[in-house]
């Protein structure tokens, strides 16, 4: 192209630029004059994204919850339901802190073996040991058999041994069976530099190395294992620089997910970690930065990624953001996100307080801050622990918490294959704080998911289906009072009436999610 010729393009695109900043400036100045947004979203019949598994939900637990063989039971008929309320086709995973404090004792008699030293460092779990046993992998078995889910197993690797590694991986492996997915060895392992390995020698080629090591000979035991890795903190990179490496390494073992974590902020004391600053479209636009890094790595290594563990504050949740409605809203958003970019899934991590305490250094941040706050016994008590938990532990009662409502809301699409339609786009030019997801389901039907994240402005919405769709309508709604509110509810309505010429118009209030499917 001459000279003049990109001047002139250049110009039309300024022009471009300057009449869609102009019409988003008058948008947002009739939004905050009337309160409410008027938008027509196109929906493509195409469904030429990724595909969502079935199993895309899942739950992040500390192995060390496993110390209690009752809790993943077959016996735990309140636990199960919760799961089974959640998902009918979830994946547990079994990981965090603690599991690099875990060792395989086979039979009752068993010695507990030598442990390598480890340095202590605050906010990280302290170096008390415990025993895996084969009673609590026999009733894990039953658990997952019963609530219709398959298992992430995690096996330490901070102060464990190749051949202790590969005994307790066959013992599950032989025990879980098809419920088994893969194995996982290795806990963050990008932070192992801060107390279980030497800070000058220790990156990511020295993981791989040690990796390779365990990984090989839990194969000789398990000829059919599969194996998930990282497993990394926040060091994405770490995915990149080992795809890199993979195409070196000869015969290597299977491995069919690349893993990663991701916490908003924290810890609960941070004042930065907020409902605004959870729900606000930068912290979307990070998520994304973190996605794009990790299914490059994927891609190149010719994977899939899932996101092992995560939630919305580290070190146990804040209270007033973790356990509120807005959490519902932000899994939800999070995990479409996710799905859009081709995760195979997402764990949110929670469990026992006292597992989870275990992992960050023994207490929860957001317990002092009540303290500070003047809360008495009673009102911390009635909190889920961790804040952040998806299934709250209240005695021998189980709750779904908010958290929870948001991933079960999206579950519904689960099996479905994404839509590629920039449709959040189009809502955010009117300035409201919202996204917007849509899918074709297994059944041919088009479902489309309108999250409204603003603290007040609602939506009024045509879905424009295109004029030769025609169908029955139905609709769900995720709503609570306020978000703030310590609740979250799945409302469910049909309606009989078919699509007018391929459209229906809906609102979406502000704080409230929306799924509309056309059948």
């Amino acid at each position: 192209m001459s000279p003049a010729g990109r001047a002139i393009q250049m110009n039309r695109i300024s022009r471009r630029r300057f009449l869609a900043a102009a019409a988003m400036s008058v948008a947002a100045t009739r939004l905050r004059a009337q309160g409410t947004a008027q938008v027509t979203l196109t929906i493509p019949s195409a469904a030429n994204g990724p595909h969502m598994p079935e199993d895309y939900v899942g739950l992040s637990y500390e192995v060390q919850q496993l110390v209690n063989p009752a809790f993943f039971s077959p016996k735990n008929a309140g636990l199960i339901r919760e799961f089974k309320a959640l998902s009918t086709h979830g994946v547990l995973r079994l990981g965090g802190n603690t599991s690099e404090f875990e060792w395989w004792k086979p039979t009752p008699n068993a010695q507990e073996p030598e442990h390598a030293r480890t340095r202590e460092v605050a906010g990280e779990p302290k170096a008390q040991f415990y025993a895996v046993t084969a009673e609590a992998v026999r009733n894990l078995a039953g658990f997952l058999r019963a609530t219709g889910w398959t298992c992430l197993y995690g096996i330490g690797m901070g102060t464990n041994t190749s051949k202790r590694a590969a005994a307790e991986a066959e013992y599950v492996a032989k025990t879980l069976g098809d419920r088994l997915q893969y194995f996982q060895i290795g806990n963050e392992v990008d932070l192992f530099d801060r107390h279980l390995r030497d800070p000058k020698t220790w990156n990511a080629k020295a993981y791989l190395d040690e990796w390779l090591s365990i990984s090989r000979t839990i194969t000789k035991a398990v000829p059919n294992a599969k194996f998930g890795m990282p497993d990394v903190a926040a060091n994405v990179e770490w995915l990149t620089q080992i795809a890199e490496l993979w195409s070196s390494i000869h015969d290597p073992p299977h491995v069919t997910t690349l893993t990663h974590h991701y916490y908003f902020g924290g810890p609960a004391t941070n004042p930065e970690v907020s409902i605004p600053n959870l729900l606000k479209p930068a912290t979307t636009a990070r998520v994304q930065k973190t996605a794009d890094t990790a299914t490059a790595a994927a891609d190149k290594m010719g994977v899939r990624v899932r996101m092992t563990e995560g939630n919305t504050c580290y070190r146990g949740g804040k209270p007033g953001v973790s356990d509120v409605f807005a959490a519902a809203l932000w899994s939800a958003d999070y995990s479409l996100l996710l799905a859009s970019n081709n995760y195979s899934g997402v764990n949110l991590h929670g469990g026992t307080g006292k597992s989870v305490a275990n992992s960050v250094g023994g207490s929860l941040p957001g317990d002092v801050m009540l303290k500070d706050a003047g809360a008495t016994p009673e009102q911390i008590a009635s909190r889920p622990h961790p804040f952040y938990t998806p299934v709250a532990t209240f005695g021998d009662q189980y709750t779904l918490e908010p958290v929870a409502y948001g991933l079960k809301f999206v579950g519904a699409l689960c099996g479905a294959t994404l839509v590629k339609a920039d449709l959040t786009s189009q809502i955010q030019a009117t300035g409201v704080n919202a996204t917007a997801y849509a899918a074709k389901l297994q059944g041919g039907e088009i479902a489309v998911v309108i999250l409204n994240k603003d603290a007040a402005h609602d939506l009024e919405l045509t879905l424009d289906f295109g004029a030769s769709r025609s169908g029955a309508m139905e609709t769900a709604t995720l709503h609570a009072p306020g978000l703030d509110s310590r609740e979250a509810h799945i409302t469910h309505e049909s309606k009989r009436a078919s699509l007018k010429h391929g459209q229906c118009a809906v609102k979406v209030p502000h704080a409230s999610g929306l799924r509309v499917t056309v059948r």
